[in-house]
């Protein structure tokens, strides 16, 4: 495919191609990251994600193009500082991303490589978008759950290795032949060392510590993070203050499970492990 020469990220897929890659798709962009549909001569389609230093957007987009822009923006060039530090963390991403290998329910890296101004990584691409398309378009509420449940494991199985997510949401949420996969560990930091600012929010789907302790955040915040999803999955609407814990389209024992899932309090939320036999089980019987 050919971008506009003035979209942001023609420079980085022009990169790519000359490192061999054949470009397919750009599936989406932002300030941070180029995604693309990639291949080399003779191998099959892989996801390809490229650390993205930022260059100014000049003219409106085709409005083919616009969708994997959100539109078009206009950028200010990064500083050499900040490009520095934006390649230190996608360093970082791709590091736990390969940390994460072998975990099931995780999408997998499957290669790294650097170029001169950015790094990149490709992962296996998934048939199914993410979830969504997914909550706008299925109706099988049992193979929703079922998703969920394999998400909650293989956030379980981040946490076993020592990795918090800390940033669950549909978007994030990959469906590989009816199967939940949890990817994107940009925002994952290590238990074992702190890492981005102190106060983070709020967005929907962020539990209130990241108000006091974003860098700090343990597994329970992606406790809280799926349990929002899981009550917008089955409600139709977000949590909200006071009305939450009234959750009469969700059944036992979900219905508790989430309802701890969304306690202020983090020491009152359940373990992973828990949300995930609760969605397990309540799939089982909305599939029977």
């Amino acid at each position: 495919m050919n971008l506009h020469p003035m979209h942001p990220a023609a420079w980085v897929l022009d990169q790519l191609r000359t490192d061999g890659w054949h470009i397919s798709d750009l599936l989406a962009f932002t300030r941070a990251s180029t995604l693309v549909r990639a291949s080399r001569p003779g191998k099959q389609d892989v996801v390809l994600k490229a650390g993205f230093g930022s260059n100014h957007v000049l003219a409106d987009l085709d409005p083919s193009q616009k969708p994997a822009a959100y539109g078009f923006y206009w950028y200010a060039q990064m500083t050499e500082t900040e490009r520095a530090l934006t390649r230190e963390d996608f360093r970082h991403e791709a590091e736990l991303t390969a940390a994460a290998g072998g975990t099931d329910h995780v999408v997998p890296l499957l290669e790294q490589g650097s170029s001169e101004r950015f790094d990149w990584y490709t992962m296996p691409h998934c048939d199914g978008g993410n979830f969504r398309a997914f909550m706008a378009s299925s109706k099988d509420t049992g193979k929703g759950l079922s998703i969920l449940a394999d998400v909650a494991d293989g956030l379980d199985n981040l946490h076993q290795r020592g990795i918090v997510h800390r940033d669950v949401y549909q978007e994030n949420i990959l469906i590989d032949q009816g199967r939940g996969l949890i990817t994107d560990l940009g925002a994952a930091r290590r238990l074992s060392t702190p890492r981005g600012p102190e106060h983070r929010g709020p967005e929907v789907h962020w539990p209130p510590e990241y108000l006091t302790g974003y860098n700090k955040a343990s597994p329970a915040a992606d406790v809280f993070s799926l349990a929002v999803l899981v009550y917008r999955y089955l409600c139709g609407d977000i949590p909200r203050l006071a009305s939450h814990t009234n959750l009469p389209f969700v059944s036992e024992p979900l219905r508790s499970v989430v309802t701890a899932a969304l306690s202020d309090d983090a020491g009152d939320r359940p373990a992973m492990e828990d949300l995930r036999t609760a969605l397990r089980t309540a799939a089982d019987l909305h599939q029977r």
